[in-house]
C-alpha cells in the first residue's frame, strides 16, 4: 500500500482577493507562512514519516513544501506537473471580472460545460495531467509514504478519481482549505480516500484567520 498526503499551499493575497491564480507564480503571505509553520508542526508532532515529498514548483507550493520538508527532515523534489490548472488569460481575475470580459465563456462554464479556462487547460486535461504524475511516484515508491504539496483544484481532481467520480470534482468537493491534508492510499493502482481536508492544525489556534476560507485557486464563487 502506497500512501499519499496530499497538502495544499498555504494562503495567498490572491486568495483573499479571490483572485484566480492558476499557473502564476504568487508567493504565500503572511498568513499562508504561519500556516505553512503549523500543518510542518503538525507532521513532525506525529512522527509522521515521509519516504520522499514532492511539490508542484510554483512559490506558493515549495514555499509550504519547504517547511514540511525542514520539519520532517526530507528534501523536497519539484514536480511541475503537480500544478494548479493553468487557466490562461484568466489568471489574475476576480469571478466578476471574468464574467465582465468572458460573459459567454463564464456563461458555459456556470452551464457545467468543462471548457478550457482562459483558453488553456479543462478540468479533465488537469485531471489526467495530475493522475498520471501521481501514478507514476507511486509506482516508484511503492509501499511508502509520501507528501504531495500542491494546489485546491489538483487536490479535489485526485479526490474524484479515488471515488471514480466522473463530474466535476470542484463541485463534488467544494472547498480544500489552506494547508489543509487530504490522504489518499494506493494498492494495486486502485486509489482509496482514507481522509478529506483535516484542518486540525489550524482550528486548535486561536487565530480566527488561519481558518478563514478565501476562494481556492480556480473555485467559482458559491453556490457552485
Amino acid at each position: 500500500m502506497t500512501t499519499l498526503f496530499l497538502i495544499r499551499h498555504g494562503e495567498t493575497d490572491w486568495n483573499m482577493q479571490g483572485r484566480w491564480q492558476g499557473h502564476a507564480d504568487v508567493p504565500l503571505n503572511d498568513i499562508g507562512r504561519r500556516q505553512a509553520a503549523l500543518v510542518a508542526a503538525r507532521l513532525r508532532d506525529e512522527s509522521v514519516v515521509f519516504d520522499a515529498i514532492y511539490s508542484s514548483d510554483l512559490a506558493r507550493a515549495f514555499q509550504t513544501a519547504w517547511e514540511i520538508g525542514a520539519a520532517v527532515k526530507v528534501a523536497v523534489q519539484l514536480l511541475p506537473s503537480l500544478r494548479e490548472i493553468d487557466l490562461g488569460n484568466w489568471s489574475g481575475l476576480t469571478y466578476e471580472e471574468m464574467r465582465e470580459k468572458y460573459p459567454t465563456e463564464i456563461a458555459l462554464l456556470d452551464q457545467g460545460q468543462d471548457i478550457p479556462r482562459g483558453g488553456a487547460e479543462t478540468l479533465a486535461a488537469m485531471q489526467r495531467r495530475v493522475v498520471e504524475a501521481v501514478d507514476a511516484i507511486a509506482a516508484h515508491h511503492k509501499g511508502e509514504c509520501l507528501a504531495l504539496v500542491t494546489h485546491g483544484g489538483c487536490i479535489r481532481m485526485m479526490l474524484a478519481h479515488a471515488e471514480r467520480f466522473a463530474g466535476d470534482g470542484f463541485k463534488r468537493y467544494p472547498h480544500i482549505g489552506n494547508t489543509s491534508i487530504s490522504v489518499v492510499t494506493i494498492v494495486d493502482g486502485r486509489w482509496q480516500i482514507e481522509r478529506v481536508n483535516d484542518m486540525q492544525h489550524l482550528e486548535a489556534q486561536a487565530e480566527p484567520d488561519l481558518v478563514s476560507a478565501p476562494p481556492d485557486d480556480a473555485e467559482p464563487p458559491q453556490p457552485l
